[in-house]
């Protein structure tokens, strides 16, 4: 009896991970052509998967179908070398409304929900997962403008999510890129 309780907790909980946070909109408007392409982040709530990563990239192309292939890249800095992923999204509801679900372990969804975004030139977005422990301010540019970048913070903060404890990346770090590399010989 224990075990089918744990296994209904676990359901409930991968169920759920495609919501937005109780308060938050997504952006109606939305324009998913003109958002493909490559984004920088420029800042991000710590979590296990993106921890010690710099110059972190995502890149959205067209799938088939419906589909947008994700792929996320970011340099270890310990390590010292480049780790990347490769995902899916689609869109939970109408398709112009930022509101997608996004996999990249085979069954499982997590909500990625555009709640801010410059809807003249695409040039900067703010993106909630499905908490707000999930937070990503990402740009077209390795830098943002430091007004824009100040009310995009403002914003999150009046919204509830712990802005104090955002992770601000660098997107200038000496790496070698493996276009550089050279063979021995």
């Amino acid at each position: 009896m224990r075990f089918l309780s744990a296994v209904l907790s676990v359901l409930l909980v991968v169920l759920g991970c495609t919501q937005i946070p109780e308060g938050l909109e997504p952006v109606k408007g939305f324009d998913v052509e003109r958002y493909l392409g490559k984004w920088y982040e420029i800042a991000r709530l710590d979590h296990a998967f993106e921890r010690g990563l710099g110059n972190v990239t995502a890149e959205y192309s067209r799938g088939s179908g419906d589909e947008i292939q994700v792929l996320n890249r970011g340099f270890d800095i310990q390590k010292g070398q480049w780790r990347e992923i490769r995902g899916v999204a689609r869109f939970i509801g109408e398709k112009n409304i930022g509101s997608l679900e996004v996999s990249f372990f085979g069954p499982f969804w997590g909500g990625y929900h555009i709640i801010a975004l410059d809807g003249e030139n695409y040039a900067y977005v703010m993106v909630a997962g499905p908490s707000r422990s999930y937070l990503w301010i990402l740009s077209r540019e390795k830098s943002l403008d430091e007004q824009i970048l100040t009310d995009l913070i403002s914003r999150a903060k009046a919204w509830g999510f712990e802005t104090d404890r955002l992770i601000f990346v660098e997107h200038d770090m000496p790496v070698m890129d493996v276009s550089d590399a050279r063979m021995p010989g």
